[in-house]
């Protein structure tokens, strides 16, 4: 009953979904045109190089906003933290360990995600093995981000209060947009956006 349910929302979804496509292709086309090129559909050459060299890939974010440090960012900024040298080692080595994990962590996905995209260019595939597949690459992203989210919780131990809020400003997530200008922005464009000297 449930499949049938499903083929007949499906079945009256289609239509719909067909004219929502071709009213993109008569609107300048979709914004996914030349995606079907790529090897693995749903990564983009630089979402395999980022993941390939063990980077955050944007992974880390629910503890990078909540104010948990991660360890390249401060590696970046120890002059400006004024780290001391036993907090750079230390540091280091959170770093280089959830590096080494992220880039094994990151075939696994890749791997998974390049599973999926196969699967889809066989005529048989069954909702069966598309679950399978899919359990199998969310929890392989799932294991990519504890690697990186885990060594957040790891930084703020080794952190002055005075560090972290620093940290903080530097990179731009201070309430108070006029306090410090992010690194890599324009001073003048930053505190004209921000209405700084309004």
């Amino acid at each position: 009953m449930k499949f049938i349910l499903s083929m007949a929302v499906v079945s009256f979804a289609m239509p719909l979904s067909a004219f929502a496509q071709d009213q993109g292709h008569n609107h300048g086309g979709s914004p996914y045109a030349g995606f079907e090129a790529r090897e693995i559909k749903s990564l983009s050459d630089q979402d395999i190089a980022e993941l390939r060299r063990g980077g955050g890939w944007g992974l880390a974010l629910p503890a990078e906003l909540n104010g948990l440090p991660g360890p390249a960012h401060l590696l970046e900024l120890q002059e400006e933290l004024a780290l001391s040298s036993d907090q750079v080692a230390v540091i280091t080595l959170i770093f280089e360990e959830m590096r080494a994990e992220a880039i094994a962590a990151g075939e696994n996905f890749i791997a998974a995600e390049a599973a999926v995209s196969a699967a889809f260019e066989e005529a048989d595939l069954t909702q069966e093995e598309l679950a399978g597949l899919l359990a199998r690459a969310a929890e392989a992203r799932a294991a990519l981000r504890l690697v990186h989210l885990s060594r957040h919780l790891a930084t703020p131990a080794l952190l002055s209060d005075e560090q972290v809020r620093k940290y903080s400003d530097l990179r731009g997530y201070s309430d108070d947009p006029c306090a410090t200008v992010p690194e890599g922005h324009d001073p003048t464009m930053w505190r004209r956006h921000n209405g700084c000297d309004g």
